[in-house]
């Protein structure tokens, strides 16, 4: 791409800031700069007085005690041929506004950047996102290409199913499906930024419409999981196409669900994969599997196993014999998302959906939010349910059903958006029925 130049020549023509010092004592309120004997601070004196001692000089500027609030201070700037008034503040850093600084001088100088950039490039800022580079990098584009060529090999795409009572059966719902004609949304593992502030060092231009970010400090935001860098505004105009490297991942649990799988180009995550594999090996007989608790302190080793060693981590049965050890270490991962496998925004909806009295209906309920979840949550918990629909197969051996499962699960995958105790509680028994009525329907309802 080619790298517009226009802003980082006005910032080398800002003007630089000129510490206007008080030639004598001054007489104010103990503070800050009293106690330093700061150079540049005047004491209580009035706007008029800084007015003529700034006069005539671009990018001076002086601190002073307010008149009309004694014990605050103001920072006095002369721009633009006229003297602009903050209200200056100090916790550890010097600030007006939402930046930070060590000292004065750096507030200032990125002040008059700031100021002269935005008045002289008012215009050109405007329309500086119109014509972005951002799809011509071929960074995204390739990657994107990439992902969806891998994924489309690894799922299925969800099915819309009509819920239909067949006579001929007993049962009070009846476990066909029919297929609608209706198209369905294209799945692919969309992933929005991870933007955050921060402070570049040395010369930086943005990767969305190729201008400088200007400013001392926080000149624009970076993606923490792909390491983008934009202007904030531009920040908000970047499609939600993400893909996080592995390098910038520090860990495996508590990390986003979506984040991880993009990062290591699996349909879902490692620990999923891994676990239920191992379980399905050597423990579906086991009684009381996922209800009885392994030893904590191993399962919090297999989680420090995953963060270390990622798919490379060893949790065979010659390293942890007990499989509720590796039962609980699924559990745990599940349990530890930042967002929950059935998302905060679909909680309420899942929670009505049990509450339908008439079971077609409600499974339908189910079967409209699954489609709602993300990709990668919608295949993690398919590929989940399944599992625990053939656990529920060795229940003569294992002791546990759907019900018992729902009971364990409930919680573990639906947690309420604010974390409150009654919540949770009054919520227990559709928690658990959510769960159970998709193992008992997963064919159907995936």
């Amino acid at each position: 791409p080619i790298w517009k130049s226009y802003l980082y020549q006005l910032q080398q023509e800002a003007p630089r800031p000129k510490r206007i010092t008080c030639p004598q004592e001054v007489s104010a309120s103990v503070s800050l700069y009293t106690v330093d004997n700061y150079a540049g601070f005047h004491g209580t004196i009035s706007r008029e007085y800084a007015d003529e001692l700034l006069a005539g000089a671009e990018g001076a500027y002086l601190i002073r005690e307010s008149q009309r609030q004694p014990g605050t201070h103001t920072l006095a700037l002369r721009f633009g041929h006229q003297t602009l008034n903050y209200r200056l503040f100090y916790d550890g850093k010097h600030f007006v506004g939402e930046k930070r600084f060590e000292s004065v001088h750096d507030l200032v100088t990125d002040a008059l950047i700031t100021l002269y950039i935005e008045t002289k490039a008012a215009e050109y800022i405007a329309k500086m996102t119109t014509n972005p580079i951002y799809e011509h990098l071929g960074y995204t584009s390739l990657l994107k290409d990439k992902m969806v060529h891998r994924l489309s090999r690894g799922r299925t795409e969800p099915r819309r199913v009509t819920f239909q009572r067949d006579e001929r059966i007993s049962s009070p719902l009846v476990r066909r499906s029919a297929l609608k004609d209706t198209p369905e949304k294209q799945c692919s593992y969309e992933k929005i930024h991870n933007f955050k502030v921060h402070t570049f060092r040395g010369p930086h231009w943005c990767e969305y419409c190729a201008n400088f970010m200007w400013g001392l400090i926080a000149q624009g935001v970076r993606c923490s999981d792909c390491g983008l860098n934009v202007h904030k505004q531009c920040s908000k105009l970047v499609p939600s196409d993400c893909q996080p490297d592995r390098r910038r991942i520090k860990k495996v649990f508590s990390c986003d669900l979506t984040t991880l799988v993009k990062a290591h180009n699996t349909t879902r995550p490692m620990v999923v994969d891994m676990c239920i594999r191992e379980i399905e090996l050597r423990g579906m007989k086991s009684e009381g599997l996922y209800r009885v608790s392994g030893f904590s302190e191993h399962i919090e080793d297999v989680r420090l196993a995953f963060d270390r060693d990622g798919e490379k981590a060893d949790i065979s049965a010659s390293a942890y014999a007990d499989i509720n050890i590796i039962a609980g270490a699924l559990k745990l991962y599940l349990r530890d998302l930042p967002i929950p496998v059935i998302t905060f925004d679909l909680y309420s909806k899942f929670i009505q959906a049990a509450k339908i009295p008439n079971a077609e209906s409600r499974l339908e309920a189910i079967h409209e939010n699954l489609l709602q979840l993300p990709p990668a949550h919608y295949e993690t918990l398919r590929y989940l349910m399944a599992h625990l629909k053939r656990v529920t197969m060795f229940e003569k051996d294992n002791l546990m059903n759907s019900e018992n499962l729902g009971i364990v699960f409930g919680p573990t995958l639906m947690q309420p958006p604010e974390q409150n105790a009654l919540t949770t509680l009054n919520d227990m028994r559709q928690q658990k029925l959510v769960v159970q009525l998709i193992i008992e329907h997963e064919d159907v309802l995936f």
